[in-house]
């Protein structure tokens, strides 16, 4: 499927090229969502790609078979810069849990706390044995 511009034809890969907005394609790579199989990641990928998003496809780790190619599921991989706008798109089109939308960096943010607090709590208990050794 290609148009015709007043250049020429222009081909498929050059028609979808033009629809990525270039402030979602700055940063690392984040997952967005994740889909069942090929057919249904591409379908994600068409609707990021309609509002401007830039995405890949990754297969999910450790559902690498290469006799079902299309099956196993699929990550979407997303620009950072574009996770929260693919993430509006995704929530909009029922696509995506609410509470799959938070963002990643406040899980890990989340994560980290945690062990913080249970170094903390390890580390007294370290030292409160080590005190009751002594004084005994």
């Amino acid at each position: 499927m290609s148009s015709v511009d007043e250049y020429g034809p222009v081909s498929e890969r050059h028609a979808r090229a033009r629809m990525v907005d270039p402030r979602y394609t700055e940063g690392p790579l984040v997952r967005v969502a994740r889909a069942d199989n090929q057919a249904h990641a591409e379908l994600i990928q068409n609707l990021l790609l309609e509002e401007g998003v830039p995405s890949m496809l990754r297969r999910t780790r450790g559902f690498d078979v290469p006799d079902m190619l299309a099956a196993g599921p699929r990550d979407v991989m997303v620009a950072a810069s574009g996770a929260d706008a693919a993430r509006e798109v995704l929530l909009d089109a029922r696509l995506l849990a609410p509470a799959d939308a938070q963002p990643v960096a406040e899980r890990l943010r989340a994560v980290r706390v945690l062990c913080g607090l249970l170094a903390t709590v390890v580390l007294v208990a370290v030292v409160a044995w080590l005190g009751t050794e002594l004084l005994a």
